[in-house]
């Protein structure tokens, strides 16, 4: 499978079957997240494999509710360890850094006919209570990771003459 057939076939799934995930196809998702490019190749982050059922469950709270968080055999939680770096840009090098590397998951779990969804909705400090995170690491996104038991249509997509400029930024 090429990327943009990844790209193009990857959906937000909300519906996992109750099938374990293969030591071997998560151990690929999870190499996807290592080779990530990262700002001056620091890989200043930890990613948290959820597997524990309780801990799952107790996660879908900390995820406003989110029943299909905990429903699936694996919850990645990605963190990044060094909060205070900036880029010369202005951006915070661990929200850049990490974006990429769920990003990488997401693709990879895809390709291993597993299911994600990037998760934005949760309460940072009921994670980090549930899983020992430290104070000064931050959880950037969390997904869970399964076999979907609902796969949905594309969602629709801006055309690309709205969302691309040449040379200089246009409306």
């Amino acid at each position: 499978m090429d990327v943009l057939t990844a790209i193009q076939g990857r959906r937000s799934i909300r519906s996992y079957r109750p099938q374990e995930v293969e030591e071997e196809k998560l151990l690929k998702v999870l190499e996807a997240a290592r080779l990530a490019p990262s700002a001056n190749n620091r890989q200043d982050w930890k990613f948290i494999v959820v597997r524990d059922k309780e801990l799952r469950e107790k996660m879908i709270s900390a995820c406003a509710g989110q029943r299909f968080v905990g429903e699936a055999p694996v919850i990645i939680v990605a963190c990044g360890t060094e909060p205070t770096g900036i880029m010369r840009c202005g951006q915070y090098r661990y929200t850049v850094d990490l974006s990429i590397a769920v990003a990488y998951i997401t693709l990879a779990a895809y390709e291993q006919g597993l299911g994600t969804c990037w998760i934005g909705a949760f309460d940072e400090n009921a994670v980090k209570e549930l899983l020992n995170i430290p104070e000064k690491v931050r959880v950037v996104a969390i997904t869970p990771l399964g076999y979907p038991a609902i796969i949905p249509g594309p969602r629709p997509r801006k055309p690309l003459n709205e969302v691309v400029c040449y040379d200089k930024y246009t409306e």
